[in-house]
């Protein structure tokens, strides 16, 4: 987690920095107006990352009701613990020095300073319209297939959302006073979080344990497949029923669209030959990098108790494959829509989904062995990562997951033509797949060399 706020904060600050000549250099004449183009939509991937990522602080406010304290006093505090979150100060590393750069290139100090603010003020915005609708997917989801739309019909030169949102923010420059709008929207909605959570401050009402009613699913067509397939029903029950596994799951998506970075022109390095077999790699594999990783600490909760079962490690271990690779071909049939990039584009991809399948699901679940870190199913805590999870072995083992490939196609590129190169990783998949009954022998091994210092470390606090 120390290494992830660094990054952000050292990648945020860097950008900051550049930003202004890198746009300037690119031939826009004001960079100011390039960036407030955008700025709509990182507000809105701001919140749509704070809504998967972000933990709301909890106060234990039964005790705290019976004593002299006014209940005004409680909420302000648990609200105010949402201020100093890390999604909202990391902001600061980018616009602050980007800021600076304007004032030092002569623009008008007065505007920057308003604009600055004003921007905050939005960032606040959505860390309580967050706490507002935190858990809440029925409002969360259709305002964010709302701008997936958006951005996908400016893509595609249908409607330019950025004309009408770009007059807002570059008026925060412009005209300095409306910068008070999104200020006094903050106050709004802070109050608005404060009313909220003080109505609900009773025994009797809004903390009062919730029933939910139990729902029984009817999985039986997987009995055909036994063991293993008791195993996937629970894998499906425990996507579909907790937060942390369907957060993931929903990240995972997210890899569909990596793809559009690469022969795209947005990254200029990533136009080369091999780097189109990188992406390619990262499109269909969204699942095996996301939820792969963390097999078997999914089962944390009660490995124990499976492990004391009459059960078999090859069943465990196929179970978890079977689910990576129907992952994988569905992330493979959802990306058709590269077709429109050229047959080659959807080339690269199915030749990925190959190796995918064939190789790197077996160093994911090999890399499972080593990872010994318990999962909280219900929290999204620790959801970028976690320290146990990382250590030298999963760090030897991630690199044959992309360099190999990219050296596979490379060796065939280079040597004969770019269909070699395809040809090669994708034979590279199928031998993986031809021998798998081999690889699982060996992970199974592993797994049950591993059982105990697993067993143990699942012990501990999530």
């Amino acid at each position: 987690m120390g290494f992830g706020v660094l990054y952000f904060v050292v990648a945020f600050t860097f950008l900051g920095v550049v930003a202004y000549f890198f746009i300037k250099e690119a031939g826009y004449e004001d960079p100011l107006l390039f960036v407030n183009k955008y700025l709509i939509y990182y507000i809105a991937g701001d919140l749509f990352f704070r809504y998967l990522m972000q933990k709301m602080p909890v106060t234990n406010i039964k005790p705290l009701l019976y004593l002299p304290l006014k209940k005004s006093q409680v909420v302000h505090y648990s609200l105010g613990k949402t201020v100093v979150s890390f999604f909202n100060w990391t902001h600061a590393f980018f616009f602050l020095p980007f800021s600076i750069v304007l004032l030092v290139q002569g623009y008008n100090p007065l505007g920057v300073i308003a604009w600055h603010f004003a921007l905050f003020a939005l960032i606040y915005c959505n860390n309580f319209i967050n706490v507002l609708v935190n858990n809440k997917d029925s409002v969360f989801y259709p305002i964010a297939a709302l701008v997936l739309g958006l951005g996908v019909c400016q893509y595609f030169n249908l409607f330019d959302i950025t004309e009408y949102t770009a007059t807002i923010f570059n008026a925060f420059y412009t005209m300095s006073w409306t910068a008070l709008v999104p200020i006094a929207l903050l106050v709004l909605l802070y109050y608005a979080a404060f009313n909220y959570f003080k109505s609900n401050m009773y025994l009797d009402g809004g903390l009062q344990t919730k029933h939910a009613v139990a729902k029984s699913e009817n999985l039986a067509w997987l009995d055909r497949f036994g063991n293993m397939g008791t195993f996937l029903k629970n894998d499906i029950k425990l996507i579909k029923r907790n937060k942390r596994p369907r957060t993931v799951v929903l990240m995972s998506g997210l890899f569909l669209f990596y793809g559009l970075l690469f022969g795209s022109g947005a990254i200029e390095v990533y136009d080369g030959p091999i780097w189109q077999i990188f992406g390619a790699i990262f499109v269909t594999g969204g699942f095996l990098f996301t939820f792969g990783q963390y097999v078997p600490s999914w089962d944390s909760s009660y490995y124990q108790l499976m492990m004391s079962q009459n059960i078999k490690y090859r069943d465990y271990i196929r179970s978890k494959w079977y689910l990576i690779v129907i992952a994988t071909l569905i992330s493979t049939v959802l990306a058709s829509f590269y077709l429109f990039f050229g047959i080659n584009a959807y080339l690269a991809i199915l030749v990925g989904a190959v190796y995918n399948i064939g190789f790197n699901s077996h160093i994911v679940l090999l890399g499972g062995a080593y990872v010994k870190s318990p999962v909280d199913l219900t929290s999204n805590k620790k959801a970028f990562g976690d320290k146990q999870a990382f250590n030298m072995k999963t760090m030897l083992l991630s690199l044959p997951k992309l360099l190999l490939p990219m050296l596979i196609f490379a060796a065939g590129y280079y040597t004969i033509s770019d269909t070699a190169g395809y040809i090669f990783v994708a034979l590279a998949g199928i031998l993986g797949f031809a021998f798998r009954n081999r690889v699982f022998t060996q992970i199974e091994k592993i797994y049950k060399k591993e059982k105990y210092k697993t067993i143990h470390a699942y012990k501990q606090k999530a």
